[in-house]
């Protein structure tokens, strides 16, 4: 399975280091894309040592903060578009982008491909593959809300960062994981994170290397932000 990842400038950087994370556990081959702004907030909402200037070394800071194996993940330039899952000839089995950022939201919504993150989504619309997008904004404007329709519309699939109480979460990583399981479904991944509705003696913690599996079929979605 191959997959992209984006992390953009709305809180919740979590999300998408634990969705990496898990992605790379499972064997898929993952491709990482930070936007400018993500960086900041990457470093001060996840616990590690301070975010190094060179970009050369950021892969292996990002893997410390975000839990897996160093060159599990590769690390994209965020105006790189030379990457693979760029063009509809090399497209990805699904694009994540999470927290995805109502400007990247609407960016994408508009067929705006000012950044490689973008493009990747739009190759990922126009080429009826998986797109997840994981807004995390609270409250939604009006614009918010047409953005997310307009995105659901032409495909891709909206999975807010809103987690669920019923497997009796202990931790700040349960809810995480809650949200998590929900992004790597809709992408195709079932992951078990949590027991599922009306099963017994949920887990509290899941371990960082939790078993996974493809599921069949082809889904289809997009959207992203920066």
């Amino acid at each position: 399975m191959r997959v992209l990842v984006g992390i953009t400038g709305a809180s919740g950087a979590v999300y998408g280091t634990r969705t990496t994370a898990l992605l790379a556990a499972s064997g898929a081959e993952v491709q990482l894309l930070v936007s400018p702004t993500a960086w900041g907030i990457v470093e001060a909402e996840l616990p590690g040592p301070p975010l190094p200037e060179r970009f050369e070394e950021r892969e292996g800071w990002l893997a410390v903060r975000g839990g897996w194996v160093g060159g599990a993940v590769r690390l994209r330039r965020f105006d790189d578009f030379t990457i693979p899952f760029a063009s509809g000839s090399n497209p990805p089995d699904a694009v994540i982008v999470a927290p995805c950022s109502m400007g990247t939201a609407g960016r994408i919504a508009a067929g705006v491909s000012s950044s490689v993150l973008e493009r990747c989504a739009d190759v990922a619309l126009k080429e009826r593959t998986r797109l997840v997008l994981v807004p995390r904004e609270t409250p939604l404007s009006q614009i918010h809300l047409e953005n997310l329709l307009r995105l659901s519309r032409a495909g891709a699939e909206i999975v807010p960062a809103s987690p669920g109480f019923y497997h009796r979460p202990a931790t700040v990583r349960d809810l995480v994981d809650f949200v998590v399981s929900r992004i790597l479904a809709r992408a195709g991944l079932r992951v078990e994170l949590h027991a599922p509705w009306g099963e017994e003696n949920p887990p509290r913690e899941a371990p960082s290397g939790a078993a996974a599996h493809a599921s069949p079929g082809k889904a289809r979605g997009s959207g992203r932000k920066r």
